[in-house]
């Protein structure tokens, strides 16, 4: 599934300017079908502008191609709405993204002739946090979308529906659940089986957050919480005789994912069960083309194969214990980085046309809550300045007791490898100059109020070595000019005008790394 996250350094091929919108990312949808062999294409609604006439764009534009590639059958065009409940400036917005569904229709129906496969039918519902939020858009479509061509009125206008503006199809659309907070992600089995009871569907796709999961809770709970609810969902398929068939949404870096071509073979055994995963921008433009083509060709064979796992309830108790455990450490580093986070996400390019959007990250305390930028955003701000993300709280690894750690090694074998290849990110000098340079602690550390989380991250950093055997920082050539970008880009945040050289050092350390975060 092409994706439109903003998280690519360099702009596409054709793309006429570096942020994308409108007619470009029709075009986009066509190159992820055409050119890389994507099969679905996530049509974004939430928080940007999306473009209610893509599917009359595709068919006029590459006529021959859709011709050959049905759209809706072939390939796959799905919905990603606002979420209602929770994102309540959008919820107008709802109602515009399903009503381009039948419009969809009428436009495919007359390309192809009047056959009745309908080229859109399924719609993503993100921060999914109960099988009523599913319900409801479901009933919504049904009642106000599709109800609409039974509408009558008086004299002349008896007939105002059927007869005037056509019958809506198709008459029902299949919701899938984004899930991305934690106890969501525990408790997708009971979400998933209160809609099956309700809607009856002989299938049913679930989508896994893994970015937005990874923010909030850190790498390690992020993938333990996915291998728990993958686990979950095995159980309602077997128990239920329901075909469930899971969606992870990643990104290119370990702390998003960690689907890329070097990490392969390690992300196929990482999440068994899942038969969709997104491919997004960066992998799409900050990778070899052919090396992103070979990915999603071996994706494309090997997912329809994937079986969904199963673990017992000692095994869900533990990895839950060892989720929380680790949870509780990354945020109490978070919370004290937020401020500094935030200035550097506002110089982080932008790449898709979007709207203002607060993430999930907002755990109660005495004082408030701590609002951070989208996980793009976050994992480039600390990436940019040597402090991968994928590091912080982890000398909570101290607290796991042997049993839990003989699980963490069974149920993510590869924990090491992706530390290993952060850690290769760290910039070891400016860790340093944020503890002791004059220069860079008055203007950095003091007014963000960083001096006890630098020595926190110090004993991080101290655990995941001991637990590695080795030492982290830069190896390569280019890991080492990583530093160097990183130790620039906080000195020029340390300068009073270095916001246009912070801009310039993120886009150079992302080419680097082969993503901005």
């Amino acid at each position: 599934m092409s994706t439109q996250h903003p998280d690519n350094v360099s702009p596409p091929p054709w793309a006429r300017e570096d942020v994308l919108a409108g007619d470009d990312e029709v075009e986009e949808t066509f190159y992820a079908f055409s050119e890389l062999g994507c099969q679905e294409q996530m049509w974004d609604w939430e928080g940007k502008d999306a473009d209610p006439n893509v599917v009359r764009k595709l068919l006029a534009t590459h006529p021959d191609y859709f011709k050959n590639h049905r759209l809706g059958r072939d390939v796959f065009l799905t919905l990603r709405i606002a979420n209602p409940s929770v994102e309540k400036t959008e919820q107008k917005g709802v109602i515009e993204a399903l009503a381009s569904i039948p419009r969809s229709y009428d436009v495919a129906s007359n390309f192809y002739s009047g056959e009745e496969e309908p080229p859109i039918f399924e719609v993503i519902l993100p921060m999914t946090t109960r099988a009523a939020e599913l319900i409801r858009i479901d009933s919504y479509y049904r009642r106000l979308v599709v109800s609409q061509s039974d509408m009558a009125g008086d004299g002349e206008d008896a007939a105002l529906g059927l007869d005037w503006i056509g019958e809506f199809r198709p008459k029902r659309v299949s919701i899938i659940p984004l899930l991305e907070n934690f106890e969501s992600l525990l408790n997708v089995d009971r979400i998933v089986r209160e809609y099956i009871s309700h809607e009856s569907p002989r299938e049913v796709r679930v989508f896994l957050g893994r970015s937005d999961p990874a923010l909030n809770y850190g790498m390690i709970s992020a993938v333990l919480l996915c291998k728990i609810a993958l686990a979950k969902l095995g159980g309602v398929a077997d128990d239920l005789g329901v075909g469930i068939h899971p969606i992870m949404g990643v990104g290119s870096l370990p702390f998003r994912g960690n689907l890329n071509p070097l990490n392969l073979s390690n992300f196929l055994l990482q999440y068994p069960g899942a038969r969709t995963v997104t491919i997004q921008s960066a992998l799409k433009y900050d990778f070899e083309k052919e090396s992103t083509k070979n990915l999603i060709q071996v994706l494309n064979s090997t997912l329809p194969k994937s079986c969904l796992p199963s673990l017992t309830r000692a095994e869900f108790i533990t990895l839950e214990t060892i989720a929380r455990r680790l949870t509780t450490s990354y945020q109490a580093r978070v919370e004290q980085m937020a401020g500094l986070v935030n200035a550097i996400s506002s110089y982080v390019p932008r790449r898709r046309d979007r709207r203002l959007h607060i993430g999930l990250f907002g755990y109660s305390r005495q004082l408030g809550s701590v609002v951070l930028p989208r996980a793009i955003d976050f994992t480039a701000s600390l990436y940019s300045i040597g402090i991968p993300p994928e590091l912080l709280g982890l000398q909570a690894l101290s607290e796991l007791t042997d049993q839990e750690y003989g699980a963490l090694n069974e149920f993510y074998p590869h924990w090491a490898d992706d530390l290993e290849w952060a850690g290769n990110y760290l910039c070891w000098e400016n860790i340093n100059m944020l503890s002791d340079d004059e220069d860079v602690v008055t203007a950095v550390t003091m007014p963000f109020k960083l001096k006890r989380v630098v020595t926190q991250i110090l004993s991080d950093v101290e655990e995941i070595e001991r637990r590695l055997g080795s030492r982290l920082g830069p190896r390569t050539l280019s890991q080492r000019k990583h530093q160097n970008i990183a130790n620039n880009t906080l000195i020029a945040l340390a300068e009073e005008t270095g916001g246009t050289d912070v801009s310039r050092y993120i886009i150079e350390s992302g080419r680097l790394r082969y993503s901005l975060g």
